[in-house]
């Protein structure tokens, strides 16, 4: 202890080293979360699949992603808490390990093929859902102001080369598993498995000093430095928590509408006749754009605005609805092109959504603060793939993109009520 203190005190005194743990954090999340974006990729490109196949309908075909993001809103509380009390070491690889835990059971489901079982697999499963959203708040414990959104985008934009590349290795996945006497539709969670073990033992193993810790313990220390600074810290605690609440309110809408859409296109391209390996291609293309661009999102939140760069989220959502809705059943090109943009608008506003949550709290409190409200998004999202597979069986795939498309205008009002206010 005297000597994880001794260190920590080391990085106060130097501002050069806390650049080069700044960095360092930076280069081991992105290579955990190449990791952990392989493991993210099966729940979303077969889960739904699964389970339709287990049931023999698609009514209750949301349910698998439902179950998932209601695991994942847990663990993100969980995750949080660990982070905040232990650091991000301990709360990052114990989330990972634990959603790999959740993929071998959903693997055992299909084999012995077990509704049940696989329900509750999933909803363990979601925990690697949860940690690989948490993990890009490590990248800002040690950031300045100005470079929090590029920090984030650049773990968000690792995790796209595993994510991109888990949906294309379905029938490669799918294969083995039929080698080894496993279901096709379980092999992408062999994978999972693999994969969110993987990233959980890079972050209990590499990430030392923890950056929360040291993060915490640079706040003490200028708190106690500068008595001026004080009054600083809790000037404004309304504009704070105005913050802290758009910022929620922009991930949970984009969250919602993403969530809904997705887990409804794989069902609806089966639908009319479309293969599996154009179900990953789509996927595989909707995921890249989830992350992709967040190295240039993520410089242009930090330059334009957060509130400015989440209304360009709102309409390029809008946008991906409204094509979702009208694209030929038999166009696979224009059903990517609507995925893509959902996939964008969805990373606007999480980059932005995240980015204001940074600014509303302190490192003293943050890790809890950003559990809390990543549950939220974990809840949004359970709601929107629950409902996305009853509103699809009630009425169609059109309908449901065209509401989830007019539910993401809703964040102009209040982004620009927000401003006005602010502006008084």
């Amino acid at each position: 202890m005297v000597k994880q203190t001794n260190l920590i005190q080391s990085y106060i005194d130097n501002s050069e080293k806390q650049k080069q743990l700044y960095k360092r954090t930076l280069a081991i999340i992105i290579f955990a979360q190449v990791l952990g974006g392989a493991g993210l990729a099966a729940g979303i490109t077969v889960g739904a699949l699964l389970a339709e196949n287990m049931l023999g309908s698609n009514t209750l075909a949301g349910v698998p992603i439902a179950l998932l993001t209601l695991g994942s809103a847990g663990a993100s509380l969980i995750v949080g808490n660990l982070s905040q009390r232990f650091g991000r070491r301990v709360g990052l690889a114990s989330g990972f390990i634990t959603g790999g835990i959740g993929a071998l059971g959903v693997v055992l489901a299909a084999i012995y093929n077990n509704v049940i079982l696989l329900f509750i697999a999933l909803f363990i499963y979601g925990a690697g859902t949860a940690t690989n959203l948490q993990a890009r708040y490590a990248g800002t414990d040690l950031a300045s102001d100005k470079q929090r959104a590029t920090a984030i985008s650049m773990a968000m934009v690792s995790t796209t080369f595993g994510a991109v590349a888990g949906p294309n290795v379905v029938d490669v996945m799918g294969n083995f598993a039929l080698s080894i006497g496993v279901p096709a539709l379980a092999g992408p969670f062999i994978l999972a498995g693999s994969a969110f073990s993987l990233a959980g033992l890079v972050f209990l193993i590499l990430l030392r000093p923890d950056p929360l810790k040291v993060a915490q313990a640079l706040a003490i220390h200028k708190e106690k430095g500068k008595e001026s600074t004080k009054p600083k810290l809790v000037e404004n605690p309304k504009l704070n928590q105005r913050t802290i609440t758009i910022g929620a309110v922009v991930m949970v809408v984009t969250q919602i509408v993403m969530v809904a859409v997705m887990t409804m296109t794989p069902v609806h391209m089966e639908e009319h006749g479309h293969g599996l390996s154009a179900v990953g291609l789509i996927i595989g293309f909707h995921i890249g754009a989830m992350y992709l661009p967040s190295l240039v999102t993520g410089v242009l939140i930090d330059k334009v605005g957060r509130k400015k760069m989440a209304i360009a989220s709102a309409i390029t959502l809008l946008l991906a609805g409204l094509l979702a809705a009208f694209a030929p059943t038999e166009s696979v090109a224009i059903l990517t092109i609507a995925l893509i943009l959902l996939g964008l608008g969805w990373n606007l506003g999480l980059i932005s959504g995240t980015a204001l949550i940074v600014d509303g709290t302190t490192p003293l409190n943050r890790a809890r603060t950003q559990g809390t409200v990543d549950v939220l998004i974990a809840l949004s999202g359970a709601a929107g793939g629950a409902l996305s597979g009853m509103v699809v069986a009630g009425s169609s795939f059109a309908v449901l993109s065209i509401g989830s498309g007019i539910i993401s205008l809703l964040l102009v009002p209040v982004i620009v009520m927000v401003l006005r206010r602010k502006n008084e």
